[in-house]
């Protein structure tokens, strides 16, 4: 490493020391001493100055002097690139992270949004499921309280039915003992006999009665298909009306968007209406000066003023004013041509002409809101 030459440690130092001197005599004298002391002078250059003002320092220690600091200041310089040169890969490996970790970030947002959806539509169908089961347990628990209420009447009418069989019983021991004590051959006495009678009218009943049981057993089975059927139906039903309402509600949100993005464009109407009934009004005046400015400067070999079209009056107005500006400039130049030949008629006159020209120029005409300026600002007119 090679010194610094800015180093306060290779600069002399002395301090300013106070003369201890013993006094044997007056100090007559003292002046005299003085003037005899030489006095060396302190260095506060630094060693590289000096060489180089050193008029007896040879060109080639300043050279190698110079090589040294090129030496040095290289390698600080081949320090700071390869210092450099780490940094660049610091940076450029922290940027692949970074660019991996917001990847990563994306990634793991898809995933989270399409988990979002994946959940939204699994609670969807999860409800969906849940009202269709709420509706079927519903379904059921009405069945069920039917099929009680039905077992309930079904056991009224069996303890009817008993009542009535141990009603019934004294007639049916009675005719069990009528039987024991009549003859084995009482169905011969005659085939028109009282009990012949009643037997064919027992069975007559018997048949009529197995043929209503027959009946009651098909007219139960199709009661049966048909409750089947029913309840088929109407958990059908409640399918589609869970569907239809899944639907409407789909179509009641969108119907709300389409109302709220109809206002915004009835509200953008309303706008767009006061704006353009602005401009109507600034047209509408604007035409109104031109009318105006029209009836001022009417020119005959244009046709009727009610006849003409908005772009013939403005033809109309121009060149009315282009006529006016010839003649003023015609009465200047006249003006200018007459000053050496004055005379008080001639200046009277040249008034007269000026004024005219001032009253011309300032002329506006009335209810229009028009400026007709001078020739320098050719013309335009203000609403």
């Amino acid at each position: 490493m090679l010194r610094d030459e800015g180093d306060s440690r290779y600069f002399l130092q002395l301090e300013n020391r106070r003369r201890n001197v013993f006094v044997t005599q007056l100090g007559e004298h003292r002046e005299e001493e003085d003037k005899d002391v030489t006095y060396i002078p302190i260095i506060n250059e630094a060693p590289s100055k000096i060489l180089e003002t050193d008029a007896n320092t040879l060109q080639k220690t300043l050279v190698l002097k110079k090589e040294i600091e090129v030496d040095r200041v290289t390698a600080e310089l081949i320090a700071k690139r390869q210092e450099f040169r780490e940094r660049m890969k610091a940076v450029a490996r922290r940027r692949a992270e970074f660019t991996k970790k917001q990847q990563d970030c994306r990634t793991q947002a898809l995933k989270f949004d399409k988990f979002l959806k994946d959940t939204a539509v699994k609670r969807r169908c999860a409800v969906q499921k849940y009202q269709a089961e709420a509706k079927l347990n519903e379904m059921k628990e009405r069945e069920i309280n039917k099929l009680v209420a039905e077992l309930e009447k079904l056991r009224v009418r069996q303890q009817k039915l008993q009542k009535k069989v141990e009603k019934y019983k004294v007639y049916e021991d009675f005719l069990l003992k009528i039987t024991d004590k009549l003859p084995d051959n009482y169905l011969e006495y005659g085939e028109e006999s009282l009990v012949r009678a009643i037997i064919r009218r027992h069975e007559t009943l018997s048949t009529t009665n197995q043929s209503l049981i027959k009946n009651l057993i098909a007219l139960s089975d199709d009661y049966e298909k048909g409750q089947h059927d029913l309840e088929a139906l109407q958990r059908e039903h409640d399918t589609r009306k869970l569907m239809l309402i899944s639907e409407l509600s789909e179509l009641q949100i969108k119907s709300h968007r389409i109302q709220e993005k109809n206002k915004q464009l009835e509200l953008n109407i309303r706008n767009n209406k006061g704006y353009f009934r602005y401009q109507s009004q600034e047209l509408g005046s604007l035409w109104l000066a031109i009318s105006n400015l029209a009836e001022q400067c009417y020119m005959p070999h244009y046709g009727r003023l009610q006849e003409m079209g908005l772009l013939s009056k403005l033809d109309m107005i121009q060149e009315y004013i282009l006529e006016k500006m010839q003649i003023e400039q015609l009465a200047t130049q006249t003006d200018g041509s007459r000053m050496l030949q004055s005379s008080p008629r001639s200046k009277t006159q040249h008034r007269k002409i000026g004024a005219t020209k001032v009253k011309s120029q300032s002329q506006v005409p009335a209810g229009s809101g028009g400026i007709i300026q001078t020739p320098k600002n050719k013309w335009k007119v203000s609403v």
